[in-house]
């Protein structure tokens, strides 16, 4: 099967390309979650987290923002300890951070989905150099964002969340997923 030009042959990134990268996301704990897990991925490679994605639930409660709010700094401590994640007290001190300022949004999910207008934006990239690492709207989301009290969340971060939410289609129409997504 034709796949957009970042996915490579392991199966766990096949499996997120396949089934969940570029599928529209509204509901607001997954919407949450693939923040946290793009902040977490800063200067690191996507097939890096998602292979600590599992661990990643275990240990931030399921990313529930009412338990990650409340996590206390020797918790944070504890995960430091922890091989099977991302061991960088920064990101782990923002997850708290963005669960308090996710916790404070009225609608975290509507707002977000407003820098697209609330409906996917739908790109018709052919090759590789097409897709871009920031846009308007990403920009738009991170100023937006950090304001709201967030870190970890720089206009690259937020077009790969934009992308792995389906708030934009990036799947390139070389992709069997692009032509499955227009339906």
């Amino acid at each position: 099967m034709p796949r957009c030009f970042w996915c490579t042959d392991d199966p766990l990134y096949q499996a997120y390309h396949d089934q969940e990268w570029g599928t529209p996301q509204r509901e607001p704990g997954q919407l949450f979650e693939m923040l946290l897990l793009e902040g977490f991925q800063a200067g690191l490679s996507w097939i890096t987290v998602l292979k600590k994605r599992e661990r990643y639930r275990e240990v931030l409660f399921g990313f529930d923002p009412q338990r990650l709010a409340q996590m206390s700094d020797e918790e944070i401590e504890e995960r430091m300890l922890d091989p099977g994640i991302i061991r960088n007290r920064l990101k782990l001190n923002a997850a708290r951070r963005n669960a308090k300022a996710w916790l404070a949004l009225q609608n975290p999910a509507e707002w977000l989905w407003s820098f697209v207008g609330g409906v996917p934006k739908i790109n018709h990239f052919s090759q590789r150099s097409d897709v871009p690492a920031v846009t308007d709207e990403a920009k738009a989301m991170s100023k937006a964002l950090q304001k709201a009290g967030f870190t970890f969340v720089g206009p690259t971060i937020c077009y790969a969340f934009m992308q792995a939410t389906g708030m934009v289609m990036d799947h390139t129409t070389d992709c069997d997923r692009y032509a499955a997504l227009l339906r």
